[in-house]
């Protein structure tokens, strides 16, 4: 898997487990504090998340780290 597939399919979980929720992509920016133009690169796979951002969007969307990266 090359960098953009990774990004890609980091973004495609996010949208997932944010839709299991009910939640808009404004609504995980105020639980992560970022603002939603974030979260929309990040769910497009325009940006190459870190570590840190990964782990901030998973606690906010109450999973494990690993559900966001584990395919």
């Amino acid at each position: 898997m090359d960098k953009e597939q990774l990004k890609n399919k980091i973004g495609q979980r996010i949208v997932e487990l944010r839709s299991q929720k009910g939640w808009s992509q404004s609504d995980l920016a105020r639980a992560c504090a970022k603002d939603r133009q974030a979260i929309e690169k990040l769910e497009n796979g325009k940006v190459n998340p870190t570590l840190y951002s990964l782990l901030e969007v998973a606690k906010a969307l109450e999973v494990p780290l690993k559900k966001l990266v584990d395919f």
